[in-house]
């Protein structure tokens, strides 16, 4: 189209912030803006409430380049980079709950609030065997649902899990994490040259420092770029 357009999930806090002028921001919004400059095209901006929207608009054309965290289901409908960005998926109950660990939670009863279509959602549907989940459209909605008594436990990405235990008295975090989420970089299927060519442009962003620049210029932990991403280009 002449034009890189790429797909942004506003629903992750760490890699996709709002500007002061409400334009998007964040590691994202520089990697593409990056890539762009080296393709030589002006990029457009597909904003997204949530990843699951992302991984449902692969086929439709619409997008070009995307972010999202790695998932065998999504990995149907896209080609993947390795991951330049590692986040944890935690737990936040009440204080008074009577879960302390992560492993405690997979219990009968039990009700778990995930944004729809999330990796941590995805990655919950598989490996909760007795509790039961409970869906939002996001992941701010789904913390609202739990906040709410919707749910008994909020599963969501580690940063803004931390937030809400800060400001809402009540709240505690779960020791420890239930998954590792892996951010990559993607393009639909059927466009091999596109795959290699962002690979190639992910293992160079990351080992080059250029990942971890734009995490510490967007407030976020530098220490989060996956350590295997540097030279990952096949």
């Amino acid at each position: 189209t002449g034009t890189l357009r790429a797909a942004l999930n506003l629903g992750n806090p760490v890699l996709v912030q709002r500007g002061p002028d409400g334009a998007p921001s964040g590691t994202t919004v520089d990697l593409a803006r990056e890539l762009a400059r080296r393709l030589g095209v002006p990029v457009a901006f597909l904003e997204y409430d949530g990843a699951g929207k992302v991984s449902d608009a692969a086929g439709s054309g619409v997008w070009d380049v995307a972010f999202m965290a790695i998932d065998p289901l999504r990995a149907e409908g896209v080609e993947f980079t390795p991951p330049y960005v590692l986040i944890e998926g935690t737990y936040v109950v009440p204080v008074a709950s009577p879960l302390q660990a992560v492993e405690s939670v997979d219990q009968p009863g039990t009700r778990v609030a995930v944004g729809d279509a999330s990796a941590y959602h995805l990655f919950l549907a598989r490996a909760l065997r007795h509790a039961s989940i409970v869906t939002a459209p996001t992941g701010d909605d789904a913390a609202a649902l739990f906040l709410h008594g919707g749910a008994d436990v909020l599963a969501g990405v580690k940063q803004p899990n931390d937030t809400l235990v800060r400001d809402t008295p009540g709240l505690r975090a779960v020791p420890g994490r239930f998954m590792s989420i892996r951010q990559a970089m993607c393009v639909p299927h059927g466009r091999g040259a596109g795959a290699a060519y962002v690979r190639a442009f992910i293992a160079e962003m990351a080992g080059s420092g250029f990942v971890a620049r734009a995490l510490a210029a967007s407030g976020q932990d530098p220490g989060l770029v996956a350590p295997n991403a540097a030279g990952a280009t096949g």
